[in-house]
């Protein structure tokens, strides 16, 4: 899949929307707390990027999983739990509006699906032939 120039403006629109939403649930009311979930969407890729170089032997058929390679999913998927349940939980408790909750976990998914769309795009396979 070859990324070009209209896959990067697409993802950048995305990603401002999602940064945007994030930013007016903040600023309409004041609270400054839903930032949090930008912070947890930006780094939950990271263990992922991090771990994802160990895979199992390249050489077996069968899939038996990597160590550090597990432990980095979940890394990742504690992250995007936490970037999803924060501002549920806030709400939950009156700290945040529910307008404000709601705008934070769109926003927070717009990001983090430019992340992982950004990745899978621009994904280089690892080739000795190429």
């Amino acid at each position: 899949m070859a990324a070009g120039l209209k896959t990067v403006i697409l993802l950048s629109f995305v990603l401002a929307v999602g940064f945007l939403l994030i930013i007016l649930s903040c600023a309409l009311w004041a609270n400054w707390l839903p930032l949090l979930v930008a912070l947890t969407f930006v780094l939950a890729p990271l263990p992922n990027a991090l771990f994802g170089r160990f895979n199992a032997d390249d050489f077996s058929a069968e899939y038996e999983g990597s160590g550090p390679a597990d432990v980095g999913r979940f890394l990742t998927s504690m992250i995007v739990v936490t970037g999803f349940a924060l501002p549920i939980v806030l709400a939950h408790s009156e700290v945040i509006r529910p307008a404000a909750c709601v705008m934070s976990i769109i926003g927070g998914g717009l990001v983090y699906g430019t992340i992982l769309a950004y990745t899978a795009a621009f994904r280089q396979d690892e080739s000795d032939f190429d």
